[in-house]
């Protein structure tokens, strides 16, 4: 019920779930959650960060501009728990997945997306999220063992969406994942 994946790359597991997302969501499969969408900018300055709302059109920035000589962390707890309110709300309206973009600090703290993540998971909905190596651990006591690690891979990511959803085997991406 709970997938996880490590990412190495850059914004890797962003592209990977928001690719996915699209082509689900396009299959016919009601999904919630986040994934998030990085903006760059032509003049050097840091990138926006912010989280689109599956299920919706909507956008909530998660970044701050600190200003160009700033060394600390960019994201605005605010905006990403904003997000996650919103999420809880869509959530509760039925959903057949849920990707949450990561469970990163604030998750590990006890905010962010964790009450999500655990209300999809006790209403049997499953859960697609990735964690960096900093937050495994915290991840791994949230999880508590029932977390299924994926590689990176969209073909094992659809093979894994197919055992949890195995009413959408029949979707196209879906099917021709299990296929290969």
């Amino acid at each position: 019920m709970l997938g996880v994946i490590t990412a190495d790359g850059r914004g890797q597991g962003d592209r990977l779930f928001a690719m996915l997302a699209r082509t689900l969501a396009g299959q016919g499969l009601r999904l919630a959650g986040a994934v998030q969408e990085n903006t760059d900018h032509a003049d050097g300055r840091a990138c926006d960060m912010d989280l689109h709302l599956l299920g919706s059109p909507d956008r909530v920035r998660i970044s701050q501009n600190l200003g160009p000589l700033s060394q600390g962390c960019r994201l605005d707890p605010d905006g990403v728990e904003r997000a996650a309110a919103r999420v809880a709300i869509r959530l509760a309206a039925g959903a057949d997945l849920v990707i949450v973009n990561k469970f990163g600090k604030q998750e590990a703290d006890g905010g962010g997306f964790r009450q999500v993540i655990g209300q999809a998971l006790a209403a049997g909905i499953p859960v697609l999220t990735q964690v960096k190596p900093v937050n495994r651990a915290a991840f791994d006591a949230f999880a508590g063992g029932l977390a299924d690690q994926l590689p990176p891979d969209p073909r094992a990511v659809l093979r894994w969406v197919a055992a949890q959803c195995p009413g959408f085997a029949h979707v196209p991406a879906i099917g021709a994942a299990l296929r290969q």
